[in-house]
């Protein structure tokens, strides 16, 4: 019996060590390569491409990113400035860099626009991208001359109501979300108002306060800046959120429930990025967005934080592409030149 049991147990032993083999390799296959892939990743620069030039609103949001994401990924992120045709030559970049999470792209809702309003475009931001996390809102805000009627959301949507075709309103051009936030408010009010469309933002204000437009529709920052030097009114918020710095200016909300209209900016991958890198960069830019640090730099940019899980951000992003498209085809919006 000695003899047998002598033999026995190197098989026994092996056939242990076998099991644990195949237990090994069958737990390698249910995580997938992707996930032992995560734990390192990164291990080199991430690139965040930026569709517009240095200096603008969504360069310093991305700008707010890079500088902080190194002290949690461990790895410098470098912020590419890729302008033109309203982001769309980064976003084909972006849509065509290899899924490995070490090419991203800062979008904005100006894609979701641009494709609505040029179909044969051959990017998708709702198939060509996968989300990693929604960032940062840039609050918009209907000012006027200091002699305009209005002074309030409600006085503003009475004005514009009593007197159709009196008044213009001036923005940073067709299809942007200034536009289409002020063609969502004639449409609730039932009002008619001529859109004048500027190339750029920067001579908008000088505009209303020169009286040459009584109406324009500009970021916050620009607006309170003039209002608070006496030179323009700000009759109103576009977003829902009262605004740090603005107390005194209520949203258009108070007079048109649910009325809530801001720029969003968010981070994209390509198509095809592993989830687990995915989800390690979208908690990554939480704990970012998180600090007091991010919030005062946010608010000196007049963004204002506005985190989303990779989940949530694809259901804003098919809710915001459904309003637009519903408004540029009620309000037969067309792209310039067509």
């Amino acid at each position: 019996m000695k003899q047998k049991q002598v033999a026995i147990r190197p098989l026994r032993r092996q056939a242990l060590r076998t099991a644990a083999l195949v237990v090994a390799f069958g737990m390698a296959g249910a995580f997938g390569p992707g996930a032992a892939w995560a734990q390192k990743y990164p291990d080199k620069p991430i690139r965040l491409v930026v569709g517009y030039s240095a200096g603008g609103g969504v360069d310093a949001a991305a700008r707010i990113l890079s500088a902080r994401l190194p002290a949690v990924l461990g790895q410098q992120v470098v912020v590419e400035n890729r302008a033109g045709a309203t982001g769309l030559i980064a976003a084909d970049l972006v849509a065509k860099a290899a899924p490995d999470g070490y090419t991203l792209m800062m979008g904005d809702s100006a894609m979701l626009i641009a494709k609505l309003l040029q179909p044969k475009i051959a990017i998708d931001p709702l198939t060509s991208f996968k989300p990693v996390a929604g960032a940062f809102i840039s609050p918009l805000m209907i000012v006027t001359g200091n002699d305009f009627p209005a002074r309030t959301p409600a006085e503003l949507v009475t004005e514009l109501k009593t007197h159709p075709g009196r008044y213009s309103f001036a923005t940073s051009g067709v299809g942007t979300v200034q536009h289409l936030g002020f063609e969502m408010l004639k449409q609730s009010t039932g009002s008619f108002v001529v859109h004048v469309p500027y190339r750029g933002a920067a001579q908008i204000v000088p505009d209303v306060v020169g009286g040459q437009v009584p109406i324009g529709v500009v970021s916050a920052t620009a607006g309170m800046a003039q209002a608070k030097a006496g030179k323009l009114r700000a009759v109103a918020l576009m977003n829902k959120a009262k605004l740090d710095g603005a107390e005194g200016v209520a949203p258009l909300a108070d007079a048109l429930p649910g009325f809530d209209v801001a720029p969003r900016l968010f981070l994209l991958a390509p198509a095809g990025t592993p989830d687990e890198i995915i989800d390690k960069l979208s908690a990554a830019v939480k704990t970012v967005l998180d600090s007091p640090e991010a919030a005062t730099a946010a608010a000196s940019q007049g963004t204002l934080r506005a985190y989303a899980t990779p989940a949530q951000l694809r259901r804003d992003m098919v809710d915001e592409n459904a309003r637009w498209k519903r408004i540029i085809t009620e309000q037969r919006i067309v792209a310039e030149g067509n």
